[in-house]
């Protein structure tokens, strides 16, 4: 019960509107808040992705992934190649502008983390980190068996201390 209740505050505090906003304007950015874990994923990624490999991962359903990388493909964040291994299929790639925006966005993310968490020292840091990626794996793998979510343990890196 209590790790439920911690979980949904996180939830809730990391997803505000305000939030996004005074990232946004700390950043000199403008990004609507579901443009963020797209360009996130890009920037991430080590080759261009499929648009429906991305809303697998995003878990979100394709005609939002379609509406997000137009609009970060109009501000220059992203940029869309053909597929060459299918003709017929868009991968998305970000821009220099896109890894740029997305950089000031996570250094201003790290930022509060940091002050928040001043007062911890790094091992603990350092758990609460390998701790809560084996949280969101186990989640993941938990969903898989149910159909829920794209990317299976063989994608998803290990994470250690």
């Amino acid at each position: 019960m209590e790790l439920e209740r911690a979980l949904a505050r996180v939830a809730y505090l990391l997803t505000r509107v305000r939030r996004h906003d005074q990232a946004m304007v700390k950043c000199g950015l403008t990004m609507d808040r579901a443009s963020v874990p797209l360009l996130r994923l890009l920037a991430d990624a080590d080759e261009p992705m499929r648009l429906g490999e991305l809303a697998t991962r995003l878990d979100v359903e394709a005609p939002h992934v379609t509406r997000q990388i137009q609009r970060l493909e109009k501000a220059g964040y992203i940029e869309r190649v053909a597929d060459p291994d299918d003709g017929r299929a868009q991968l998305a790639r970000p821009t220099a502008a896109g890894r740029s925006a997305m950089d000031a966005i996570r250094g201003v993310m790290r930022g509060w983390m940091q002050d928040a968490l001043a007062d911890w020292s790094t091992e603990e840091l350092k758990a609460l980190a390998v701790l809560n990626h084996r949280m969101v794996d186990d989640f993941l793998d938990h969903a898989e068996v149910i159909g829920d979510y794209g990317a299976t343990a063989r994608e998803r890196p290990t994470h250690t201390a």
